[in-house]
């Protein structure tokens, strides 16, 4: 055998494994942005806040200048309510002289505390109301003549 051969042409790289035969992956969203599916959760919390805040700004135009707001936990720092609730489902932060009145609903207390979609639903427009009720100095049942019932 002659020493002098040439070396063999080099192998090229192995290529990368893809999720499918033909390398190209998934082509698009299981499903369109319209379909409930494509919602995340924090999604759908937020619809459920932003609907329950709605319905009460018609009934009472002087919440068009409240901020609502969903916060995943409430912080630390935050005193728990009086009603002797450990975690508070929502806070009324008054206003400022460069802002304005906030209400705050938690997602995840809410959520842990919510069984279903319907009742989840509805634990939000309640917090949604007596936040509002706090905020206006009413009764939530004046705030809303449905607070309370299922």
């Amino acid at each position: 055998m002659d020493s002098s051969a040439p070396p063999p042409p080099p192998q090229p790289a192995p290529r990368p494994r893809h999720r499918d035969r033909h390398g190209r992956g998934m082509r698009g969203p299981i499903a369109p942005p319209q379909v409930p599916l494509a919602l995340s959760r924090a999604d759908a919390f937020d619809d459920l806040v932003r609907d329950a805040a709605d319905r009460l700004e018609r009934r009472w135009p002087q919440l068009a200048d409240v901020e609502f707001a969903v916060q995943d936990v409430p912080w630390p720092q935050e005193a728990p309510p009086s009603d002797g609730d450990p975690v508070p489902l929502g806070r009324l932060i008054g206003a400022d002289k460069d802002r304005p009145s906030r209400i705050v609903v938690y997602r995840r207390p809410v959520e842990i505390r919510a069984k279903g979609r319907d009742e989840r639903a509805l634990l939000v427009h309640e917090v949604v109301v007596e936040q509002v009720a706090e905020l206006l100095g009413l009764s939530p049942e004046s705030v809303d003549p449905k607070y309370g019932e299922e």
